[in-house]
C-alpha cells in the first residue's frame, strides 16, 4: 500500500492508551501504525490513505516544555515521511488542543504538508492556531469521536489532493482567510435569497460572518483596599475533602460555596482539588497553592485588607463551557454583591 497517502497521527497519553493524568508527564515517543482512535481514522480513509506511524506525548510534558516538546515530536514525525498529519481530535481538552495546534503549525511550516486537527470551538488551541491549521469543529467530549473522525479524514484527503475546501461544507472552523472566486449568480440575487430565508425563519449561511467580541466594562478600583472585604473564587476545583457537592472533574455542571470561618490555611487533610485537567499532586499537598487562604489571612492580620469574605466559591474550568461559566459567574456575583463584598480574587490552575 505504498502508493497510499502516508499519514502520521498525533495523540496525547490518554488517547494514546498510555494512561490518564498520572502519565501526563511522559516524553514523546512513536510507534508504527495506528493506536486508539487511529483505527477509526484508518477505516475512514479506506483505500486512499493509511496511518504509518503514531506519535504520543503527555499533555503535562508538552505544556511544560513547549518548544522542546514541539521539536521532539516533529523529529519523530519526520522519519515517517508523511503526506498528511492528523492531530487529535482534542475536543475541549485545553492542554491537548494547544499541543495539537503547536505540532500541526510546526509541521505545516517545516514540511509544507497538509495538517488537520479537531477541537471544540472553545478550546484555547482554536484561537491560538486557527490561522495556521485546519481545525475541524468537534463536540466538547470524546462522545463526538464518531462524528469528528470522518470529517477530519475527508478534509485531510481533500487537502492532500489540492482540492478547494469550504469551512461550512467541510466542517472546519473559519480561518479568517478570504479568497476571490467567480460565483455563478450575482451578489444581489444571493443577498435577496438570504434575506427571504431570514424573514421566513429558514436556515441560511452568510457569505461574510461578522466577528463577535465579548466586551466587559472594567469595574472601578476599590476605593480603600485596607477597609475592603475580599472574596476568593476559583476555577481550580478546590473543595472540602471528599468533594461533598460532587463537582465533576471536567465539564462541571455546578459550583460550590464553602465556609472559611475559623480556617487560617488549607491543608491536604481538609481540602483537595476536584479538577481533572492538571496534575493534582501539588494542589492536594497544599490547596493554598490554588486558593491562597493562608496569604489572605496574613494580609488580613497586617491590615492590608479589611477582611476575607467568609465563603469561597469553586468550580472546575476543565472543559466547562463558556455558557455555563457565565451562568455560574452571574450567580456568584449576585451573592457577593448582596454580601457587600468589595473585590474578588479569581484564581485558576
Amino acid at each position: 500500500m505504498t502508493e497510499n497517502v502516508r499519514v502520521v497521527h498525533y495523540l496525547n497519553q490518554f488517547f494514546g492508551q498510555i494512561g490518564g493524568e498520572e502519565k501526563a508527564g511522559i516524553a514523546p515517543f512513536d510507534t508504527p501504525g495506528h493506536v486508539g482512535p487511529g483505527m477509526a481514522f484508518d477505516a475512514a480513509f479506506g483505500d486512499e490513505a493509511e496511518i504509518v506511524g503514531t506519535v504520543i506525548c503527555g499533555d503535562t510534558y508538552f505544556g511544560e516544555n513547549v518548544e522542546r516538546a514541539t521539536r521532539e515530536v516533529v523529529a519523530l514525525i519526520e522519519k515517517y515521511r508523511p503526506d498528511l498529519l492528523i492531530a487529535g481530535p482534542a475536543f475541549n481538552a485545553g492542554r491537548y488542543g494547544i499541543a495539537c495546534g503547536a505540532v500541526c503549525a510546526a509541521v505545516a511550516e517545516g514540511f509544507g504538508i497538509p495538517v488537520v486537527a479537531g477541537m471544540y470551538p472553545e478550546n484555547p488551541g482554536v484561537d491560538m492556531y486557527r490561522k495556521n491549521v485546519h481545525i475541524v469543529e468537534t463536540g466538547g467530549s470524546a462522545a463526538g469521536m464518531r462524528k469528528a473522525v470522518p470529517l477530519m479524514a475527508r478534509l485531510g484527503l481533500k487537502l492532500v489532493k489540492g482540492e478547494l475546501t469550504d469551512s461550512v461544507a467541510d466542517g472546519y472552523l473559519s480561518r479568517g482567510i478570504r479568497r476571490n472566486y467567480f460565483a455563478q449568480r450575482r451578489g444581489s440575487e444571493r443577498a435577496v435569497e438570504m434575506l427571504v430565508k431570514k424573514l421566513s425563519g429558514e436556515d441560511f449561511a452568510t457569505e461574510y460572518p461578522m466577528p463577535q467580541f465579548d466586551r466587559v466594562e472594567p469595574s472601578p478600583p476599590v476605593a480603600d483596599i485596607s477597609m475592603a472585604t475580599i472574596a476568593l473564587v476559583t476555577s481550580g476545583g478546590i473543595v472540602p475533602k471528599g468533594n461533598p457537592d460532587r463537582i465533576e472533574s471536567s465539564s462541571a455542571s455546578k459550583f460550590g460555596k464553602y465556609d472559611l470561618e475559623g480556617i487560617e490555611d488549607l491543608t491536604g487533610e481538609t481540602h483537595q482539588t476536584a479538577h481533572g485537567g492538571y496534575d493534582p499532586v501539588y494542589a492536594n499537598e497544599d490547596p493554598d497553592r490554588v486558593l491562597p487562604v493562608d496569604v489572605m489571612r496574613d494580609l488580613e492580620r497586617e491590615g492590608a485588607i479589611g477582611k476575607l469574605h467568609r465563603y469561597f466559591y469553586s468550580t472546575v474550568g476543565n472543559g466547562t463551557s463558556v455558557a455555563n461559566s457565565k451562568k455560574y459567574a452571574a450567580a456568584i456575583a449576585k451573592e457577593l454583591v448582596e454580601a457587600g463584598v468589595d473585590g474578588v480574587i479569581l484564581t485558576s490552575t
